[in-house]
Protein backbone atom coordinates (compact mmCIF):
# COMPACT_ATOMS: atom_id res chain seq x y z
CA UNK A 1 0.00 0.00 0.00
CA UNK A 2 1.15 3.43 -0.54
CA UNK A 3 2.94 5.52 2.26
CA UNK A 4 2.22 8.78 1.25
CA UNK A 5 -0.42 10.12 3.86
CA UNK A 6 -2.66 12.16 1.11
CA UNK A 7 -1.65 8.99 -1.32
CA UNK A 8 -4.83 8.72 -3.76
CA UNK A 9 -5.25 5.07 -3.40
CA UNK A 10 -4.63 5.49 0.35
CA UNK A 11 -7.47 8.22 0.84
CA UNK A 12 -9.99 5.66 -1.38
CA UNK A 13 -9.23 2.54 1.10
CA UNK A 14 -10.03 4.54 3.76
CA UNK A 15 -13.30 6.45 2.74
CA UNK A 16 -14.55 2.86 1.73
CA UNK A 17 -13.73 1.54 5.25
CA UNK A 18 -15.95 4.07 6.88
CA UNK A 19 -18.53 4.03 4.36
CA UNK A 20 -20.71 1.63 6.85
CA UNK A 21 -21.35 4.28 9.42
CA UNK A 22 -22.88 6.47 6.63
CA UNK A 23 -26.45 6.17 7.06
CA UNK A 24 -27.59 7.39 4.05
CA UNK A 25 -25.28 5.00 1.97
CA UNK A 26 -26.36 1.50 4.71
CA UNK A 27 -30.06 2.16 4.07
CA UNK A 28 -29.36 1.78 0.01
CA UNK A 29 -26.71 -0.93 0.28
CA UNK A 30 -28.92 -2.89 2.98
CA UNK A 31 -32.16 -2.10 1.13
CA UNK A 32 -33.59 -1.04 4.19
CA UNK A 33 -35.37 2.00 3.12
CA UNK A 34 -38.93 0.03 2.82
CA UNK A 35 -37.83 -2.38 5.43
CA UNK A 36 -39.18 -5.97 6.11
CA UNK A 37 -42.92 -4.76 4.97
CA UNK A 38 -41.91 -3.46 1.75
CA UNK A 39 -44.56 -5.68 -0.49
CA UNK A 40 -42.51 -5.09 -3.47
CA UNK A 41 -39.62 -6.30 -1.72
CA UNK A 42 -37.23 -3.48 -3.09
CA UNK A 43 -38.54 -3.65 -6.61
CA UNK A 44 -39.21 -0.89 -8.58
CA UNK A 45 -42.58 -2.79 -10.16
CA UNK A 46 -44.78 -5.34 -9.78
CA UNK A 47 -47.74 -7.19 -11.25
CA UNK A 48 -50.94 -8.39 -9.80
CA UNK A 49 -54.35 -9.18 -9.76
CA UNK A 50 -57.39 -6.32 -9.54
CA UNK A 51 -59.47 -8.15 -6.37
CA UNK A 52 -61.82 -5.29 -6.03
CA UNK A 53 -62.63 -1.38 -7.17
CA UNK A 54 -62.57 1.42 -4.22
CA UNK A 55 -63.11 4.79 -3.94
CA UNK A 56 -61.01 6.59 -1.23
CA UNK A 57 -61.62 9.70 0.43
CA UNK A 58 -59.46 12.66 0.13
CA UNK A 59 -57.51 13.75 3.20
CA UNK A 60 -58.63 17.38 4.74
CA UNK A 61 -58.93 20.02 3.33
CA UNK A 62 -60.38 18.10 0.01
CA UNK A 63 -63.57 16.71 -0.90
CA UNK A 64 -63.10 13.74 -3.36
CA UNK A 65 -63.28 10.46 -4.13
CA UNK A 66 -60.15 9.00 -5.27
CA UNK A 67 -60.18 6.31 -7.42
CA UNK A 68 -58.18 3.57 -6.07
CA UNK A 69 -58.20 -0.58 -7.19
CA UNK A 70 -57.30 -3.48 -4.75
CA UNK A 71 -54.47 -5.78 -5.98
CA UNK A 72 -53.20 -9.04 -4.96
CA UNK A 73 -49.10 -9.14 -6.20
CA UNK A 74 -47.86 -12.20 -8.06
CA UNK A 75 -45.14 -12.26 -6.21
CA UNK A 76 -45.86 -12.62 -2.66
CA UNK A 77 -49.56 -12.27 -2.32
CA UNK A 78 -49.58 -9.64 -0.75
CA UNK A 79 -53.13 -7.51 -1.27
CA UNK A 80 -52.49 -3.27 -1.62
CA UNK A 81 -54.37 -0.62 -2.79
CA UNK A 82 -53.04 0.91 -5.90
CA UNK A 83 -54.46 4.89 -7.35
CA UNK A 84 -55.53 4.80 -10.98
CA UNK A 85 -54.63 7.73 -12.45
CA UNK A 86 -56.50 9.64 -15.21
CA UNK A 87 -59.56 11.08 -15.55
CA UNK A 88 -62.06 7.63 -16.34
CA UNK A 89 -59.06 5.27 -16.03
CA UNK A 90 -60.91 2.93 -13.70
CA UNK A 91 -63.35 2.61 -16.82
CA UNK A 92 -60.82 0.61 -18.46
CA UNK A 93 -60.03 -1.71 -15.71
CA UNK A 94 -62.30 -4.81 -14.39
CA UNK A 95 -61.77 -6.95 -11.77
CA UNK A 96 -59.37 -10.22 -12.35
CA UNK A 97 -57.53 -8.15 -14.92
CA UNK A 98 -53.61 -7.78 -14.48
CA UNK A 99 -51.93 -4.62 -13.58
CA UNK A 100 -48.58 -3.52 -12.84
CA UNK A 101 -47.99 -1.01 -10.14
CA UNK A 102 -45.06 1.25 -9.34
CA UNK A 103 -44.70 3.29 -6.06
CA UNK A 104 -46.21 6.43 -6.01
CA UNK A 105 -43.69 9.69 -6.04
CA UNK A 106 -44.26 10.96 -2.61
CA UNK A 107 -42.59 10.85 0.41
CA UNK A 108 -40.20 7.80 1.30
CA UNK A 109 -41.95 5.11 2.40
CA UNK A 110 -45.12 7.78 2.57
CA UNK A 111 -48.14 8.41 0.40
CA UNK A 112 -49.12 10.98 -1.87
CA UNK A 113 -50.88 14.06 -1.37
CA UNK A 114 -54.43 13.27 -0.01
CA UNK A 115 -54.53 9.61 -0.37
CA UNK A 116 -53.79 8.38 3.33
CA UNK A 117 -52.64 4.68 2.99
CA UNK A 118 -51.75 4.29 -0.57
CA UNK A 119 -48.36 3.66 -1.84
CA UNK A 120 -49.18 2.51 -5.35
CA UNK A 121 -50.31 3.34 -8.49
CA UNK A 122 -51.06 1.56 -11.87
CA UNK A 123 -49.50 1.86 -14.75
CA UNK A 124 -50.16 -0.65 -17.02
CA UNK A 125 -53.72 -2.84 -17.93
CA UNK A 126 -53.24 -6.19 -19.57
CA UNK A 127 -50.11 -5.18 -20.71
CA UNK A 128 -51.01 -2.08 -21.90
CA UNK A 129 -49.85 1.58 -20.89
CA UNK A 130 -52.50 3.01 -18.75
CA UNK A 131 -51.97 6.26 -20.29
CA UNK A 132 -52.35 4.89 -24.23
CA UNK A 133 -55.77 3.75 -23.23
CA UNK A 134 -56.45 7.52 -21.52
CA UNK A 135 -55.25 8.80 -25.25
CA UNK A 136 -57.36 6.27 -26.96
CA UNK A 137 -54.04 5.58 -29.63
CA UNK A 138 -54.47 2.11 -28.23
CA UNK A 139 -57.87 -0.45 -26.77
CA UNK A 140 -57.25 -2.94 -24.53
CA UNK A 141 -57.18 -6.60 -25.65
CA UNK A 142 -59.97 -8.61 -25.28
CA UNK A 143 -58.72 -12.03 -23.14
Amino acid sequence: MPNGEFAGRKLKMIRKRYRRRDRHYKERMLRKLYGPSDPLEGAPQASGIVIDKVGITAKQPHSALRKCVKVQLRKNGKIVTAFVPGDGGLLFIDKHDEVIIERIGGAQKGARGDLPGVKFKVIKVNGVSLEALLEGKKEKPRR
